[in-house]
Formats: C-alpha cells, sequence, structure tokens
C-alpha cells in the first residue's frame, strides 16, 4: 500500500513540468513510499510486467536489497574518463532533481545502480554487445528491502511536453501491476550441456605469462578462462539470484538485465563502500577450497595462510589499495597480517582497510583509483590490463568490472563482477581467473580456476 495520495503525486507531477517548461528542460522527481513488506525475488520476477530492464543487489553483509524496473535515467560513458563523466552526469541530473523523501534511508530516492567494463579501451564487443562500456541506471521503480522493512521509490524524468494526467495515469498503472502479483515457484531449468572453451590454449596462455614475466615484463598477471553452459529453457533470473542468495550467504548478488540479457553473480570481493564518508575497502586474493572435515578444511586454510605465492599475490592488492585509499582519505587503519575469509567453496586471505574520505571525493573517485586492483588485473597496473587485452582467450566485458550502486546522500558500495555469468536466453558463460607470477604452473592455475566456477556451477547445475 503506498501512502501517498494521488492528488500529491498530481501536484507533484504538475509543478515539475511548469519547472520544465521554464527551464526547457527535463526534471527529474523522486517520490519515496514506505509500503508493506514484499520479497525483492518475487518483485524482481515480477518486473518483467512493467520493464525488461531489472536491476538487483543484495549486501553481503547487512539486511539490504535493492531492486530496480525499468529507467527513469541512464548515465553512459565510453572513454577512459568514463568515472569523471558518469559523475558529471549525475551531478547534473541530482542537482535539478526534486526528492520527497521523508524517510532519508540510504539506498531509497534517487539512486543509481550498474556498472563498468573491465577494460574500456577493449575493441572486441562479443559476447557483450548487450552491455556498453559503461551503464549506471536510475531506474524508474525501486524497491528497497531494509531490515525487514520495504520502501519503494518512484523516480521519473519529466519532460516540458508532457501532459499532467497521462504522467500521473501511467505511474498509477505501473504501481498496480507492480504491487499486484500471485507469488511464482521458483525453478532452475535442467542443464544440458557444459563445455570448457579452449582449455588447453588458456594453460599455454599462462606458461607464455610466466615466461615473459620472468623476462622482467611484468611482475604478475590475472589471465581469466570461460566456460559455457546449455539449458533446455530459457532461463529466469531470480531463479538464479534466490538460489545463489540461499547459497552464498555472505556474497554481494546482483544482476543487471540489459536487452533482454543478464550479467549475474555471487561475489565475496567488496571494492570500495562509503557511508556516511566512512569509507571501506577489501583486499581479497589467494585461494583454497574448503576442507570436506573440520580438520581438512583447517589444513587447507592454515596452508593459504603460508602459501608464498598467495601471501606475495595477497600483498600485492593490500600496497595497491593502501595507496589509492590514502590519495583521497585520512585515518587509513589497515592490518598488518590478513585472516581467512571463509565461503560456501573457497576460503581467502582477507585484510579490511577503513579510512575517513576526504571532502571533495565520491566513491567514484575511489573507483577510478582502485580498479583494476592486483587481484584482477596485475602489476603494474597499465601494463598486466594491456597485456590482458592482447593476450588473454576472452573478452571480459563487465566481468571483474566494478559494479554496485550510489544514492544522493553521497552512500554507496560497489564490488568486482567475479562469480559471475552472463546469461543470454537458454545459455551461460561462466568466467574465472587466477594470478600469474613467474612460479605459477598451468595445470594448478587451472584447477584454480576450476575452484571458483563452483559457485556459479553449483546452482547453474554443474554439481
Amino acid at each position: 500500500m503506498l501512502h501517498t495520495k494521488t492528488s500529491q503525486i498530481e501536484e507533484i507531477i504538475g509543478e515539475a513540468i511548469a519547472k520544465a517548461r521554464h527551464y526547457t528542460e527535463p526534471q527529474l522527481i523522486s517520490v519515496v513510499d514506505q509500503i508493506d513488506y514484499i520479497d525483492a525475488y518475487q518483485f524482481m520476477n515480477h518486473g518483467q510486467v512493467v520493464d525488461h530492464h531489472r536491476l538487483f543487489w543484495r549486501s553481503a553483509e547487512e539486511d539490504f536489497t535493492m531492486v530496480g524496473v525499468g529507467t527513469a535515467s541512464k548515465l553512459f560513458a565510453t572513454n577512459e574518463r568514463r568515472f569523471k563523466e558518469v559523475q558529471s552526469l549525475w551531478n547534473e541530473i541530482r542537482e535539478h532533481a526534486v526528492i520527497y523523501n521523508r524517510y532519508g534511508e540510504k539506498g531509497t530516492g534517487v539512486v543509481a545502480l550498474g556498472g563498468f567494463s573491465f577494460d574500456s579501451k577493449q575493441k572486441n564487443a562479443s559476447p557483450w554487445e548487450a552491455f556498453p562500456d559503461s551503464q549506471m541506471t536510475i531506474p524508474a521503480y525501486l524497491l528497497t528491502n531494509k531490515n525487514g522493512k520495504s520502501f519503494l521509490t518512484t523516480n521519473v524524468m519529466i519532460f516540458p511536453e508532457d501532459h499532467q494526467q497521462q504522467v500521473v495515469n501511467q505511474i498509477a498503472a505501473d504501481h498496480e501491476k507492480l504491487l499486484s502479483f500471485t507469488e511464482h515457484d521458483f525453478r532452475l531449468p535442467e542443464r544440458i550441456n557444459i563445455s570448457e572453451v579452449a582449455p588447453e590454449l588458456w594453460k599455454a596462455s599462462v606458461k607464455e605469462a610466466t615466461d615473459d614475466i620472468k623476462k622482467g615484463l611484468l611482475e604478475k598477471v590475472v589471465l581469466a578462462r570461460e566456460l559455457r553452459i546449455a539449458f533446455s529453457e530459457p532461463v529466469q533470473i531470480a531463479s538464479v539470484l534466490k538460489a545463489l542468495a540461499e547459497s552464498q550467504d555472505n556474497s554481494y548478488i546482483f544482476a543487471f538485465e540489459s536487452e533482454g540479457e543478464y550479467f549475474v553473480g555471487a561475489t565475496p570481493e567488496r571494492l570500495a563502500k562509503v557511508d556516511k564518508r566512512e569509507l571501506i575497502s577489501t583486499c581479497l586474493a589467494g585461494t583454497v577450497p574448503r576442507g570436506e572435515t573440520e580438520a581438512e578444511d583447517q589444513h587447507l586454510g592454515s596452508d593459504l595462510l603460508h602459501d608464498p605465492k598467495n601471501r606475495q599475490e595477497h600483498q600485492f592488492v593490500v600496497e595497491m589499495i593502501r595507496e589509492a585509499v590514502e590519495a583521497c582519505s585520512t585515518n587509513v587503519d589497515i592490518p598488518e597480517e590478513p585472516v581467512l575469509y571463509p565461503l560456501k567453496n573457497l576460503q581467502h586471505l582477507y585484510t579490511p582497510v577503513r579510512a575517513t574520505l576526504d571532502e571533495g571525493y565520491t566513491i567514484l573517485d575511489v573507483i577510478e583509483k582502485l580498479h583494476p586492483t592486483p587481484a584482477l588485473g596485475g602489476m603494474p597496473q597499465e601494463r598486466s590490463v594491456e597485456y590482458i587485452r592482447h593476450h588473454e582467450t576472452l573478452n571480459r566485458g563487465w566481468y571483474a568490472g566494478p559494479i554496485g550502486w550510489f544514492d544522493d546522500h553521497n552512500n554507496g558500495e560497489f564490488a568486482v563482477a567475479i562469480r559471475s555469468a552472463l546469461i543470454k536466453n537458454d545459455s551461460a558463460s561462466l568466467f574465472a581467473g587466477c594470478g600469474v607470477v613467474e612460479n605459477s604452473d598451468p595445470q594448478a592455475e587451472y584447477e584454480e580456476t576450476a575452484v571458483k566456477l563452483k559457485p556459479m556451477l553449483s546452482v547453474l547445475g554443474g554439481y
């Protein structure tokens, strides 16, 4: 049930049209209502009755989920200045937006959700034709579930030529569709085929990389590979999200729909979070499986903590993130030693980073400085990304890129889009990578990527 009355909506729309005509430019309005609690996965599934552009984000550490449906505005940028350009577009929209939000909860009101590709200079579009280099969407309708409460934000871009009653009627019709539905029975499709893409070629690329590292061309590079799955019927994205949430309870669950295709995943790796100027980042690098028994699990974890290759890989990430955070923050706090971060299938080396973001900086400034970390690209940063561009056997697209959200209160959070899949109708491409250093063994790295593919495979029928 919506608390904002139709007469109030009419008044808000009328004022926005008058302002748009006066200034001869579009006017964004945003109205937030608290509503009866709605299940986020049901809302995600049902949202397709209004629009096939849907977005999903669930936090890894708190009861906080957002589901976007439709588009009030999209923020695009396609060059090396993409983070600054998106920030500029956001500032312009936010400056002229009129927001009716008496609740003030983060993730309500004017919120942008989306992501950026791993490499803005990548020229090969396949298989990512539906996903531009960067795309942050202010959804027309945004469900925010936080601590057992549901809020519905309605965002509308008003144009000078709009007619008040037509806009009011359209919003009322959309609300009726979105909030009136029967519960969906979530079901995952049957997998009919699974195939690895050129595994021997990928192993050869790892061997070539170790040779290049020994020659001093770079210190470390992360190489990713692809696995493909075919299903008996089209994949329903809400079913995948619900299954991921149930199996990966301490990961970020995300999905972005674009032109009927989905990029979806469960990533444990936060890139950065800003909440009331408190900046939190995560160093997550170094991976082993979970054990079958508690004793085996502890043994694997202990080996990881004392393994020179994994500790070196982790330290690369710590030092890079330290440098990036110190460039825009004060009160930087980084522990000297990593600890274990256990997931259902994997365990990682983990070092948290906390700081206070300096005035004048935003979360996109932080993301620009952090991306890509050595855990996703390598060292040195620019040289490793260029190496990936010319030697990797796939186009990463949004895989390993920054994905997340920010709101008009300067809150926001971005994660790294790993443990993910690109889903097209009845097929999916899964991606996983590993850090290559001079003593890396191609077969061992191949087996590490197989471990990293398990979280998505377990949901999509591979295990």
